[in-house]
C-alpha cells in the first residue's frame, strides 16, 4: 500500500518541483521511499509520483515509478494472486526482474489490456502511461478499498490517492461543491463520484479511466458491478453446501491476504466478523497470530473483554490496550488533515487508535470490513423489512392523509410508543415515506436509517436550496424486479456506505501511521457467491449473518459469541459537551461560520442549542458541523 500522485498538463504550467511536493505530502502513506517521473512533450507535460510502503519485494527492484518497454506505472495496493498470474505470463514468454506485483501488472497489461483487471484478486488504484500510444489508464478496485481522486479543469488533469496533493498545484482551484456539502450533511460522508470541490471526483469503484493525450479528453468505463452478482439467478443449493462453499472461499480470501514480506496481524473486536477472520487464519497456521484490540474504560463502548475471550479460545498472540480519554481526544485535531474532505464518522477515532497499537508490531493488519454489508449484519435491514410490511398494509390514500397527523402528535408521545429517543429528528422522514405511493425497502433504509438529515431539514441549515445530488441510493431500478428486498438493500450499501464511509475511514486511519489494511471479506469472489444465495441464509428467523455465524461456531462456541452487537465508537458527544467544549468554540463561532456563508446561522444556532441541552437527536449534526468547520479552517483558510 502506497500513495500515488501526478498530473497531465496541457498548459505547460507544471514542474518536477510541483510533482515532488504533490507526492511528498503523501509521505505518511509511503515512508519507505519515493520516486518521480516528469517529462515534457510538445502538447503536454506529464508527472507520475509515488510514495512507497514496502510490503512485497522489499528490494529496490520493486521501486516505482516502474517502467517496462513503453509503459510506466505507479501503483497503490496489492494484487494478492500475482504469483499465479506471473506464472501464466511466464508460460507466454514474459521475463521478470523483480518479485513484485507491480511488475506483474505491467506485463499483464501488455498481454491482455483492460481484460487483465478481471483476473486480479486485490485492492488497487494504479496509473499506466503508454508513451507510444499517448494514453493514460487509471484503474480502481472493485469494492473501492483504495482511493483515487481526479481533477479536470482548464487543461489540467490531476490525480492522487488523497485530495491534499491537489493543493500543492498552483493551478488547482478549490471551489466548494455545494451538492457535496448537501450530501455530506445528509449522510455524514460524500459518495463517489462526488468530491468536496468542483471539477473534482472520486473514480467509482469497479471502473477505469482512459485518457487520450492526443485528443485531450477521457472516458470512464465500468468493468465490474456488484449489481451484476445480485441480478444473477439464485443458486439451487442446500444450506450445508452453501456453508461448505462459503467456508472454502473465506479461507482462500484470508490466506491470500497473509502474503507479505513484513509482519501481519489482525484487528480483533470479538464480534462475529473479526472473530471469523481471526479463527480462519489461525486454523491455517502453526504460529500464533498477532491480534490487537483497543479497550475503553467507558463500559458502553468497551469490547476488549469479549475480544480477550475470543483470543484466549483461539490461542492468538493478543495485545490489548486501554486508551485514555486524552489519547482519543488528541486524534480529533488531525482528522481534517488525513481525511481531506469533511468526514462525519466519529469511529475514525478508535480505528486510528487500534491502527497505532498494531503498527508497533506489524506493518499489515487485516480487518473484517464488509461483513455487515455482505452477510446482512446491520439491524437497519431487519427494521426496514419490518417497516416495509407495516407501511404497505395501509392504502396509499390513507398513508398520505395520516402523514399530516405527525405534525400534531407530540414528540414525547412518539418517543413513548416507539421507544426511540431520536424520533423527533426523523418525523419529517416518516412523513416523506407515508406520502410515497410505493416505498421500497431501499427507500426505507435510505430515508429512515441512512440519512441523518432530510431534504426539508437541510433547507433550515443551508443558505441555498440545493438540489439533492444523484447517488447509488436511487439506483435500485438497475436491479431486477424479482430481487428480494434484503438483497436490494445489501447491494446499495455495498456501493454507498461501505466504500465512501467504512473503507475511507479504514484507509485514512491506517495510512495516517503507514499501516496497510487488508479486508478478506472484500474478495470479490465472496460477494459474488453470497449475492446468489437465498435471503434466508443471510437473515433466518431474525437471526442476522446466519450463515457466517454457523461457520464461526465451528471455531468458537456460541456461548462466547452470543451477545448484543456493539458499535465501534467512543463517547465523543459527551466530550463535546464537557471536556472539549472550549475546543469547539474556535470552530463554531458566528465569525467562523461567516467566513464561508454556507449555513443559515439561525439553523446552526438551533442545532448547537439543542445539542448542548443534551438532545441526542442533534448529536450527529453537531459533529458534522464541527468536522466541516475544522476541515474548512485546514484547507480553505
Amino acid at each position: 500500500m502506497c500513495g500515488i500522485a501526478g498530473f497531465i498538463d496541457f498548459s505547460h504550467q507544471s514542474s518536477e518541483e510541483i510533482l515532488r511536493n504533490a507526492t511528498d505530502i503523501l509521505a505518511h502513506r509511503g515512508p519507505d521511499g519515493s520516486g518521480y517521473h516528469f517529462s515534457q512533450h510538445q502538447d503536454f507535460q506529464i508527472g507520475l509520483g509515488h510514495r512507497r510502503l514496502s510490503i512485497i519485494d522489499l528490494s529496490n527492484a520493486a521501486s516505482q515509478p516502474m517502467s517496462y518497454k513503453n509503459f510506466t506505472i505507479i501503483f497503490n495496493g496489492e494484487i494478492y494472486n500475482y504469483a499465479e498470474i506471473k506464472s501464466e505470463l511466464e508460460q507466454l514468454g514474459h521475463q521478470f526482474h523483480s518479485h513484485s506485483d507491480t511488475e506483474v501488472i505491467l506485463h499483464a497489461w501488455e498481454a491482455w489490456g483492460t481484460a487483465m483487471v478481471k483476473r486480479f484478486i486485490g485492492m488497487f488504484a494504479f496509473i499506466i502511461y503508454d508513451n507510444i500510444k499517448n494514453e493514460v489508464m487509471a484503474f480502481r478496485d472493485r469494492a473501492g478499498v483504495k482511493p483515487f481522486y481526479y481533477y479536470w479543469h482548464e487543461g489540467l488533469f490531476l490525480f492522487s490517492s488523497e485530495l491534499k496533493s491537489f493543493h500543492e498545484h498552483p493551478k488547482f482551484k478549490k471551489i466548494i461543491n455545494k451538492q457535496a456539502v448537501h450530501q455530506y450533511f445528509q449522510y455524514g460522508y460524500i459518495m463517489a463520484p462526488l468530491a468536496i470541490f468542483e471539477n473534482t471526483h472520486k473514480l467509482i469503484p469497479g471502473h477505469y479511466l482512459h485518457f487520450s493525450l492526443t485528443q485531450k479528453n477521457f472516458t470512464i468505463k465500468k468493468y465490474w458491478d456488484v449489481f451484476d452478482a445480485y441480478n444473477k439467478p439464485k443458486l439451487d443449493i442446500s444450506e450445508t453446501e452453501a456453508q461448505s462453499s462459503l467456508h472454502e472461499l473465506l479461507i482462500s480470501a484470508c490466506n491470500y491476504r497473509m502474503v507479505a514480506d513484513v509482519p501481519v496481524g489482525v484487528f480483533l473486536s470479538g464480534g462475529y466478523d473479526s472473530t471469523a477472520v481471526t479463527a480462519l487464519i489461525q486454523s491455517q497456521q502453526k504460529d500464533k497470530l498477532k491480534t490487537f484490540t483497543i479497550g475503553f474504560h467507558e463500559e458502553d463502548h468497551n469490547e476488549a473483554v469479549f475480544a480477550k475471550q475470543v483470543a484466549s479460545h483461539l490461542k492468538t498472540d493478543h495485545t490489548e490496550y486501554y486508551c485514555t480519554t486524552k489519547e482519543a481526544q488528541d486524534i480529533i485535531p488531525d482528522i481534517p488533515f488525513y481525511c481531506d474532505e469533511p468526514f462525519g464518522d466519529s469511529s475514525i477515532i478508535p480505528t486510528t487508535l487500534v491502527s497505532r497499537l498494531a503498527k508497533q508490531q506489524v506493518t499489515v493488519a487485516l480487518s473484517a470490513d464488509a461483513g455487515d454489508e455482505i452477510f446482512a449484519g446491520y439491524i437497519k435491514y431487519q427494521q426496514a423489512l419490518d417497516f416495509h410490511k407495516r407501511i404497505n398494509l395501509f392504502p396509499s390514500l390513507l398513508r398520505k392523509s395520516s402523514s399530516h397527523l405527525l405534525d400534531i402528535i407530540p414528540d414525547s408521545f412518539l418517543i413513548t410508543i416507539t421507544g426511540n429517543n431520536a424520533v423527533s429528528i426523523k418525523k419529517e422522514r416518516f412523513k416523506q415515506l407515508l406520502q410515497m405511493q410505493h416505498p421500497s425497502a431501499v427507500n426505507l433504509m435510505d430515508i429512515l436509517f441512512s440519512q441523518v438529515y432530510s431534504n426539508n431539514q437541510l433547507k433550515g441549515l443551508l443558505n441555498e436550496n440545493i438540489i439533492q445530488p444523484d447517488s447509488f441510493f436511487s439506483s435500485d431500478s438497475q436491479l431486477k424486479a424479482d430481487i428480494g428486498l434484503l438483497d436490494s438493500m445489501l447491494a446499495i450499501d455495498y456501493k454507498t456506505y461501505m466504500p465512501d464511509d467504512i473503507l475511507a475511514k479504514v484507509d485514512r486511519a491506517g495510512m495516517s501511521i503507514s499501516l496497510e489494511g487488508r479486508e478478506p471479506f472484500l474478495d470479490h469472489r465472496i460477494v459474488e457467491f453470497v449475492a446468489q444465495l437465498p435471503e434466508n441464509l443471510k437473515i433466518k428467523n431474525v437471526d442476522r449473518k446466519y450463515l457466517l455465524k454457523k461457520i464461526v461456531h465451528e471455531y468458537v462456541p456460541k456461548s462466547i459469541m452470543d451477545r448484543p452487537k456493539m458499535g465501534f465508537g467512543v463517547p465523543v458527544f459527551n466530550w463535546l459537551r464537557n471536556d472539549l467544549k472550549s475546543f469547539t468554540e474556535e470552530f463554531m463561532s458566528e465569525k467562523a461560520f461567516a467566513q464561508h456563508g454556507l449555513f443559515n446561522q439561525h439553523g446552526v444556532n438551533h442545532i448547537m442549542n439543542q445539542f448542548y441541552k443534551g438532545d441526542r437527536n442533534y448529536n450527529s449534526l453537531f459533529w458534522y458541523l464541527l468536522m466541516f468547520q475544522m476541515w474548512y479552517k485546514k484547507w480553505m483558510d
